[in-house]
């Protein structure tokens, strides 16, 4: 089978939540308190998310990625990886993480069956890496991505939150890494996830990255492979990693989104930026396989064709992004 949306668009990438907690509090994901505790009950066990992931592969989802918070967190994961990556007919497993536990997870992960891992990252400085994330060590996170390759592991993909005026003049040092580390290194425009006042000074575009990038070395298009996400890529001549420009602001992509997400509390969103989310409690408690599908394919075909984030005005209601899965 396959998923495909009313604009025409194959969906077949669920990223899936097991957790809104996190083990540190960037300050542009959340609050410094962090999230409201739930309790067990408000969070989806680990036999709901396998259930939503065997619908979603059977209804013609290809690619998983485990998201939190900060899923590593989560206590029994690897062992829900392990049954997840045994799902017929699920062909990539992938998982984001902050890096801070990955120094003793990576072999684990590796073993459970996770294909490819993205680290986010926004700072090579240890001060200021601390004050992004609130309280974070750099030395662990850098750590973790020598566990990762020695596992096994492909170099971890790097995600760069891109800020004015916070982390703009890192972005040579970070594009070094696909050279000194193999590593593919992500900048993404930063999305204003609270109504902010002021949120575009943070603004700094992909294009903007692309010519601080142009002004020191040439740069060559990359062919992005399958599963690809919606960057565009690029490579330094003789880098083994590739540079890639995430422009959810600037630029849209959404004419390309091949997504739907589902929350650690069960609730399935087709757009980051749209309000409107479909409750998949009903058809877990107790469990309903044809209705959940049903669930999954109504939120596929309700889809919106694109969000109105921009620089300047935009409407959409307050969220952590802890809480939705970034």
């Amino acid at each position: 089978m396959g998923l495909k949306d009313t604009h025409g668009r194959k969906i077949n990438y669920l990223r899936l939540s097991v957790t809104d907690r996190c083990n540190m509090r960037c300050f542009y994901c959340m609050p410094e308190e962090g999230v409201p505790d739930v309790g067990h009950v408000g969070i989806l066990s680990f036999e709901e998310l396998q259930m939503i992931a065997e619908s979603a592969v059977g209804l013609g989802i290809e690619k998983i990625r485990i998201t939190g918070g900060e899923p590593t967190v989560r206590t029994g994961l690897v062992d829900f990886l392990t049954k997840l990556s045994a799902i017929p007919g699920l062909r990539h497993l992938a998982l984001t993480t902050n890096g801070l536990l990955l120094e003793q997870m990576a072999a684990d992960l590796y073993k459970a069956g996770v294909q490819r891992l993205n680290v986010s990252l926004d700072s090579l400085n240890p001060q200021r890496f601390k004050e992004i994330t609130r309280g974070g060590d750099l030395q662990k996170v850098l750590a973790g991505l020598d566990a990762a390759v020695a596992a096994g592991f492909p170099p971890p993909k790097i995600n760069v939150v891109i800020m004015r005026g916070i982390n703009d003049d890192e972005i040579l040092e970070f594009a070094e890494l696909t050279r000194s580390r193999g590593c593919s290194v992500r900048f993404i425009e930063y999305m204003p996830v609270v109504k902010e006042d002021g949120w575009q000074r943070l603004c700094f575009s992909g294009e903007e990255v692309l010519q601080r990038i142009k002004e020191q070395h040439q740069l060559e298009p990359v062919n992005k492979g399958d599963f690809a996400g919606p960057s565009q890529d690029y490579r330094i001549p003789g880098a083994t990693g590739s540079i890639g420009i995430i422009t959810a602001v600037s630029g849209h992509f959404c004419v390309d989104c091949n997504r739907i997400r589902v929350t650690a509390r069960g609730q399935a969103k087709g757009c980051l930026f749209s309000d409107k989310k479909t409750d998949l409690l009903p058809f877990l408690r107790p469990p309903d396989c044809q209705a959940l599908c049903g669930a999954l394919q109504r939120i596929v075909a309700s889809k919106p064709e694109g969000h109105g984030i921009r620089c300047g005005e935009y409407e959409h209601s307050n969220f952590s992004m802890a809480q939705i899965g970034g």
